[in-house]
């Protein structure tokens, strides 16, 4: 079993030494300060340029996510925390803003780090087999933009289409 399967399944840890636990009960301001982590709940098929430790995506981490309920369900738990991060959180089957949403505005307001961990988390959703809830994430974002709540730059946008939907890339 990989490492990363060990971690999403609660009995292994990350390069830091962390449970899949720790990582969900970190607070906010050591989700914004540590950058360690993120590659762990989210992992990608590229390695990361940022932290070399990281978890990639092989053909047996796929095939884990798709094929088990309680992966998947670990992921919904590590996306609901990611969510609430940023002052959001899914509702039915949309992502909204949660009650705390205009005290962590400031996420939003200029490009960082965490525009690059919304493209990640994304990306990682669609290909865990979480397709539909990276695409209300996305059309989250899109409807804080449209509501003025948001400044996301058009280059963003279009990485985000495409980490949603690669096709979406095409057309944009």
């Amino acid at each position: 079993m990989s490492r990363l399967l060990a971690f999403y399944r609660g009995t292994g840890e990350d390069a830091a030494g962390r449970t899949l636990a720790d990582v969900w009960a970190l607070d906010d301001d050591a989700m914004e300060f540590h950058h360690d982590f993120i590659q762990w709940m989210f992992p990608l098929e590229e390695p990361s340029r940022f932290n070399f430790q990281a978890p990639v995506l092989d053909e047996e981490d796929l095939r884990a996510f798709r094929d088990d309920p309680a992966l998947r369900e670990n992921l919904l738990r590590s996306f609901d925390r990611f969510l609430a991060f940023l002052g959001l959180a899914r509702e039915d089957d949309t992502v909204a803003p949660a009650a705390d949403f205009e005290s962590k505005r400031g996420i939003f307001l200029s490009p960082d780090h965490n525009w690059l961990r919304i493209t990640r988390v994304l990306t990682s959703l669609r290909l865990l087999g979480l397709g539909e809830q990276s695409k209300a994430f996305h059309q989250a974002l899109l409807r804080l933009m449209e509501e003025g709540r948001a400044r996301i730059t058009p280059e963003t946008r279009r990485y985000w289409a495409a980490a949603t939907d690669p096709a979406l890339a095409e057309r944009e």
